[in-house]
């Protein structure tokens, strides 16, 4: 019995440092990315990516949703190494949860590290190919490492999932990734 608990000890330490598996959420985004496409209007759209939002932050286990609340946290105050840093150990921690990487690939954006958001984007994409999020940022991303052709698919494909994304505008006459052609 003693060593039984002696063993115990010893292996804690290795179990609290393991992230749980993500949960499978991909039935429930799958729903409400038809919400979206039903949706009537505008604010109905943004009821149901706000809907999606409060799907993807649900982290595996309450550390790492602390990691990712901490991290989303500094970024609000535009402490964006900080927030890099956070999203970085949220990621070592749980490698198998997407909004991880959807998190650290947006400040990688914001402080304009586009290889770095697009490889991250990359990984996030590979966990949760319908991540609307990811998909629309993996478009900015492209667009603004000049690869027009490929950005304009993946905003596409983020739009089949959530048509009432902002960055719809983007395909708009005139704007930078309507179709050739139509950019007049």
């Amino acid at each position: 019995m003693k060593y039984l608990f002696i063993s115990a000890l010893i292996a804690s330490p290795v179990f609290a440092d393991t992230c749980p598996p993500a949960k499978d959420y991909s039935a429930e985004l799958a729903e409400l990315a038809i919400a979206a496409n039903k949706a009537s209007d505008e604010r109905e759209g943004r009821i149901v990516s706000d809907k999606m939002w409060d799907v993807w932050l649900r982290a595996p286990d309450e550390a790492s949703q602390k990691k990712l609340d901490y991290g989303m946290r500094q970024r609000a105050r535009n402490d964006f190494t900080g927030a890099y840093q956070s999203f970085d150990s949220l990621v070592s921690y749980c490698p198998l949860y997407a909004e991880g990487y959807n998190q650290r690939a947006f400040i990688s954006y914001l402080t304009k590290d586009y290889a770095a958001a697009l490889d991250d984007l990359n990984s996030a994409l590979k966990l949760s190919p319908n991540h609307v999020a990811a998909q629309s940022g993996r478009a900015l991303t492209l667009m603004n490492l000049g690869q027009l052709a490929e950005a304009r698919l993946q905003l596409q494909a983020a739009l089949k999932n959530n048509p009432w994304l902002s960055e719809r505008a983007l395909l708009d006459k005139g704007a930078p990734l309507a179709i050739k052609g139509e950019d007049i």
